[in-house]
């Protein structure tokens, strides 16, 4: 419904100028460290097969192949950063609009800026260092705390996630009442999904930026498997206040190990009676030819500018949300 005064933005002039002045910390960060900025596509002809991530797709109807073809809304420039990878062999960064077919509410637009970048020769310890560093300079974090998944549901629900039966994880997810609708796909994985997001997110990072990491292999689709425990993989997600800040890997290198997992991917999409996915080929083959050592991170930009400067609503940091678009 229209009204008389829905043409104008949501974000305040001085959010746009902290907006722009953000922008140019984070240029100077990787300036400083002599990482490459680059620009990739936001429509392909690849997308995720995450089972709990929905891209945008649509139509174009005029491919030089002569035959109308699906194109993707990206929710990631990942795998294009990776192509470039392997290509150049080059430590490189992207500030880009993402697109998710999500529900906008308090901390999601379906369309927002996600800054994404991978270091040559770090694992994923190391780049959460960085991440430190980048949050000392953009928002004055002086430090960062860090905890496995593990000890995470050990501290907060008395569980452990990689050894407890899926009857305990099933009694202890039932225990907290988590509303549901019946549309919604519930496994062992998705239960401790689920009370992660809802029973242990809220009480991590709430004086300092954690670090959760070691995720369970089944959850890190993208990463290494940790060469010290074969049921966690190299994964780490970021958290501060209540809020997820970025998502990272110590990046997987085998082609054949992908496909399988990609395959993974779209067979629990059957189950759960989604859409499957096309495989990326061209990403596949980019880590054929050769990716080189890395570790990669994504962060949502928007709510880093929330917590910088006291927004409660991402509208309050966009010009114009997906209501106003």
């Amino acid at each position: 419904m229209t009204t008389p005064d829905n043409w104008r933005p949501t974000a305040s002039l001085q959010a746009l100028r902290e907006r722009a002045q953000l922008y140019t910390a984070i240029r100077q960060f990787f300036a400083e460290r002599d990482v490459l900025e680059v620009d990739t596509p936001v429509l392909s002809h690849g997308t995720v097969t995450d089972v709990f991530i929905d891209g945008f797709a649509t139509n174009f109807a005029y491919s030089d192949s002569g035959h109308n073809e699906t194109l993707y809304l990206q929710t990631s420039p990942e795998f294009a950063l990776k192509r470039l990878l392997a290509s150049y062999q080059t430590s490189i960064y992207q500030m880009s609009k993402v697109f998710r077919h999500e529900g906008f509410g308090r901390l999601h637009n379906p369309e927002f800026t996600m800054l994404e970048w991978y270091r040559i020769g770090l694992d994923h310890h190391a780049l959460m260092d960085e991440i430190s560093d980048l949050l000392k300079a953009l928002i004055g974090a002086q430090q960062t705390e860090r905890m496995t998944y593990q000890q995470a549901f050990q501290k907060h629900l008395n569980l452990d996630p990689l050894s407890d039966s899926t009857q305990r994880i099933a009694e202890v997810f039932n225990d907290c009442n988590i509303d549901l609708s019946d549309e919604y796909p519930i496994d062992h994985d998705g239960m401790l999904q689920l009370l992660f997001s809802y029973e242990i997110e809220p009480r991590i990072g709430q004086q300092y930026p954690c670090f959760i990491y070691d995720y369970p292999a089944s959850q890190s689709s993208l990463a290494k498997i940790s060469r010290d425990d074969p049921r966690v993989a190299d994964r780490f997600e970021l958290y501060f206040k209540g809020t997820e800040l970025a998502n990272g890997f110590h990046e997987l290198q085998d082609a054949a190990e992908q496909r399988k997992r990609f395959e993974h991917d779209n067979r629990l999409r059957r189950t759960f009676r989604f859409e499957e996915k096309p495989l990326d080929e061209r990403f596949l083959g980019a880590l054929e030819a050769g990716l080189p050592a890395c570790a990669g991170v994504a962060m949502g930009i928007d709510r880093i500018l929330m917590l910088k400067h006291g927004y409660t609503h991402i509208e309050q940091v966009l010009a114009f949300p997906v209501n106003r678009a």
